[in-house]
């Protein structure tokens, strides 16, 4: 294993780098997550998350977010596509993803949100 060493400067640069970015990722708030969760598309429907109605709640501990959400099925076997996509998508925006998902209220059509519907319509669905 090698370990790089930085100079005097080099150091103070990088830690004045790492405080800018705490400070950035704790001013983070849940809309920014939630906007950035629009990056995640359910794989079967190619509508993202938000505007399917699957997320249910943000919260931010720290540099974390807590994401409650559904899937359309508790059958769904693309729940590790999902998963991957969430954290891909909030990558420089917190440092650790939580998935908590939830069954209860099970979805449905009706939580789809207006521009979802636009966009399913336009694939063809009848919503």
């Amino acid at each position: 294993m090698r370990t790089a060493r930085l100079d005097g400067d080099a150091r103070r640069d990088y830690q004045s780098h790492q405080g800018e970015r705490r400070r950035r990722m704790s001013d983070i708030t849940v809309a920014e997550v939630e906007e950035a969760l629009r990056d995640v598309i359910d794989p079967e429907l190619g509508i993202n998350i938000v505007d399917l109605g699957l997320l249910y709640g943000v919260t931010l501990d720290n540099n974390a977010a807590i994401i409650d959400m559904t899937l359309t099925s508790a059958a769904c076997p693309l729940t590790d596509v999902i998963e991957d996509q969430a954290v891909q998508a909030l990558e420089g925006l917190v440092t650790e993803v939580r998935i908590n998902w939830v069954w209860l209220p099970p979805w449905g059509p009706e939580k789809i949100t207006i521009e979802g519907r636009e966009q399913l319509r336009a694939l063809g669905f009848n919503v």
